[in-house]
């Protein structure tokens, strides 16, 4: 059982540092609300201490994991979750099998132009992530925090669906990645989520297309820090991904010019399991959206708030 979190102790999670005085606050939040449930507790606590995205969103999910980290450290009680489903990660709800799809073969300029599409609506959100359940080797897992879904379509061939994507916010904390910005703690705390990460690229299995990976990826290092800033209210500075090795050659980011960082310690957090497997090192690409990258993740202003609504 975990020792009794230390009053008069400050903790940091998810980019933020929380003070003695914050962590009494949530205490007594998390009492005064308790009949409440979980969600409004989170939402009071967001609120309060005005933890918010960059977009103005209240960052609610994180609040939620740290609300279940103080209660482990024995900070805080909190209400029963309530049984609304399943415990775990979400399922997804997979259609009956498809018919075989006929296959799309060529090189990509027979597809163009490639068009990028935001998935938006629920039921367009729905059938992408049983899309990326059905045809990704690591399955859908919902991301943490700011995340963008695209569409990728042939205007060519009606709108036919070559691929899926999705972009997340930055892995918490990669040694190799550190040290090749050469940030420091407190620099990258503030500017972590000027980095964006690449958590699924897919290809759906019927299409095999030459050279479509790569210009893709080309497509999005234009388009998505457009789109970023619209939902988000600003624009990120540096793209990354984690390729296994074991599996994939990353000849597509090669080719996109991302480059080789180095490898990493271990399992990424969006596993299809979520468990830690020490052998799984991945390689950490990485791709610049500006001149100087590295100075500029160092020494940039955190985004400031923008307010552009509530989330779907």
């Amino acid at each position: 059982m975990a020792e009794p979190f230390k009053v008069g102790a400050s903790l940091t999670f998810s980019g933020r540092t929380f003070s003695p005085e914050e962590l009494k606050l949530i205490e007594q939040i998390s009492g005064d609300f308790f009949a409440l449930g979980r969600t409004e507790i989170s939402r009071t606590v967001c609120e309060l201490l005005s933890w918010r995205r960059a977009s103005g969103r209240l960052k609610n999910h994180e609040c939620r994991l740290l609300l279940e980290r103080l209660e482990g450290l024995g900070w805080l009680r909190l209400p029963a979750v309530r049984r609304l489903g399943g415990r775990g990660p979400r399922q997804i709800e997979l259609s009956s099998p498809r018919e075989p799809q006929a296959q799309w073969m060529g090189s990509a300029g027979e597809f163009e132009p490639l068009k990028l599409e935001v998935v938006e609506g629920r039921a367009e959100l729905r059938r992408w992530r049983e899309w990326i359940e059905r045809y990704h080797y690591l399955g859908y897992r919902v991301p943490v925090g700011a995340q963008l879904c695209y569409w990728v379509r042939s205007g060519r061939s009606s709108d036919q669906v070559l691929g899926c994507l999705l972009w997340s916010s930055a892995a918490w904390r990669i040694a190799v990645r550190e040290r090749w910005i050469g940030w420091s703690e407190p620099q990258r705390r503030a500017n972590l989520q000027l980095i964006v990460n690449n958590a699924r690229f897919l290809i759906l299995p019927w299409v095999r297309v030459r050279g479509l990976a790569s210009k893709i990826l080309s497509r999005c290092a234009q388009r998505l820090p457009l789109d970023w800033e619209k939902r988000y209210g600003y624009r990120p500075l540096l793209l990354e991904t984690m390729v296994d090795p074991s599996r994939f050659r990353a000849t597509c980011y090669r080719a996109a010019n991302w480059i080789l960082v180095g490898p990493t310690k271990g399992r990424g957090r969006m596993d299809r399991r979520h468990r830690m497997h020490g052998h799984a090192v991945k390689d950490l690409y990485v791709y610049p959206l500006c001149r100087n990258v590295q100075q500029r993740l160092c020494t940039a202003e955190p985004p400031s708030f923008k307010d552009c609504g509530e989330p779907l």
